[in-house]
């Protein structure tokens, strides 16, 4: 079949490999000049299926209110824009409840599993470097941290990831250069888990794509999709019909879905990076870190990338593209500091903002939009490179006429209509 791909990021390009590697014809059409332009650009490159969770959980509803008390809290409502994701709030503030989080956590938890062997299967197969690394470490400052995270430990251990709870001494052990005067109670040391550079694993799988015969229409905005059995895609050159359009266009997707009588509750929650190069001294020992760590109170990743170190993090509803918020980078830096102090050259940070595009019950939405001829694979949020590759793979069985190798129970549009 002719099939249509809108959008270039990595869950995009991911699609687009997928398709033509089951025989079908495939273009992408995506408004930037490159692949990988926008959410999937400077994202953490955190890889961890046994740390993917909604952001929908018991216990964040306060943390939100810690912020308009003025407190520190990872995630913040910016402006008056906040406001009206009112509705998108209220149904997140329902799937925070503990048994629908439960369920949504199990969905994504089955899908991210599924994407991480699919992701191996690819990097062995297509023999694909992208300064990948194994190992994510789960800090603990304190004993209510700890306590907090033992829930989460144990569905763990229910599902079968492989993890364990270390103490100070053995997680200074796996990651030495962390800095002795900031306070560590424990870690979760996942050890199957990693990081790895999306946006250059997506520039490479292209490459593959185009091997298999897939075509990128870069710099292409698509402007609206018509349904049908030979559903179009309409751009400023003209329109063009397909036997197949899919939508992996992130957080703007309503402006494609509306014409079409389609509309998901979509917010876009911007995230936060900062990216700089190690700072390297003759002699003095090693002060950067080896994989991939999580803060757990502040909710910052610390990736090691290459000669890179990337710290990102934050959650911010209702800002804007442009507009950096200087508190966000604020603790950006202050958790660097507190790990990992000195190892990089922060005159030469790069800063970066990305749309997340957030469904509020947590699980992306892959399948069948209802639609004739249109497709949905969109709304991963913060996990789209740790979900992409099987969120692709599902997505082209589907479209091929076979059944997916995966309980798609909690992933359909059904859940939220």
């Amino acid at each position: 079949m002719r099939i249509a791909v809108i959008g270039a990021g990595i869950v995009g390009v991911t699609t687009a490999y997928e398709l033509a590697l089951a025989g079908h014809e495939v273009t992408v059409f995506d408004r930037c000049a490159s692949v990988a332009s926008e959410a999937s650009f400077a994202n953490a490159g955190i890889v961890a299926p046994g740390y993917v969770s909604p952001w929908a959980a018991p216990g964040m509803p306060w943390k939100v209110l810690r912020h308009l008390l003025g407190r520190d809290a990872p995630v913040r409502l910016q402006g008056l824009a906040a406001w009206r994701h009112l509705p998108w709030l209220w149904r997140w503030w329902r799937a925070c409840r503990p048994a629908v989080h439960a369920a949504n956590r199990a969905a994504m938890l089955r899908l991210a599993r599924f994407s991480f062997e699919r992701l191996q299967e690819l990097t062995l197969a297509l023999r694909l470097d992208y300064e990948q690394q194994r190992g994510l470490l789960v800090l603990l400052r304190s004993d209510r941290e700890l306590a907090q995270a033992r829930g989460g430990l144990k569905l763990l251990a229910e599902l079968g990831v492989g993890f364990e709870l270390l103490d100070a001494e053995r997680t200074r052990a796996i990651e030495p250069a962390l800095h002795a005067g900031t306070a560590l109670r424990a870690a979760i040391h996942l050890p199957n888990d990693g990081v790895g550079n999306c946006r250059q694993f997506a520039h490479l799988l292209k490459a593959q794509a185009q091997r298999l015969g897939a075509g990128f229409r870069l710099g292409a905005e698509v402007l609206r999709v018509e349904a049908g059995a030979r559903p179009a895609v309409v751009t400023a050159g003209g329109s063009d019909s397909f036997d197949g359009v899919v939508l992996c266009t992130g957080a703007e997707s309503n402006g494609l879905l509306r014409p079409l009588g389609l509309r998901l509750p979509l917010a876009a929650v911007y995230g936060y990076s900062l990216t700089a190069p190690l700072r390297h001294i003759d002699g003095a020992a090693d002060t950067a870190p080896r994989a991939a760590l999580m803060d757990e109170r502040h909710k910052v990743a610390i990736s090691r990338l290459g000669q890179r170190v990337r710290v990102a993090g934050s959650a911010e509803l209702g800002g804007s593209p442009d507009h950096l918020h200087v508190p966000a980078l604020r603790t950006l830096y202050r958790v660097l500091d507190d790990w990992f102090p000195g190892a990089v050259h922060k005159q030469k940070a790069q800063h970066w903002k990305g749309a997340r595009p957030m469904l509020p019950d947590g699980p992306p939405v892959l399948g069948a939009s209802g639609a004739a001829g249109v497709w949905l694979n969109l709304g991963h949020g913060s996990s789209g490179w740790a979900l992409a590759c099987g969120s692709a793979r599902v997505l082209a069985e589907q479209i091929s006429g076979r059944d997916a190798a995966l309980d798609m129970r909690g992933l359909g549009i059904d859940r939220l209509r």
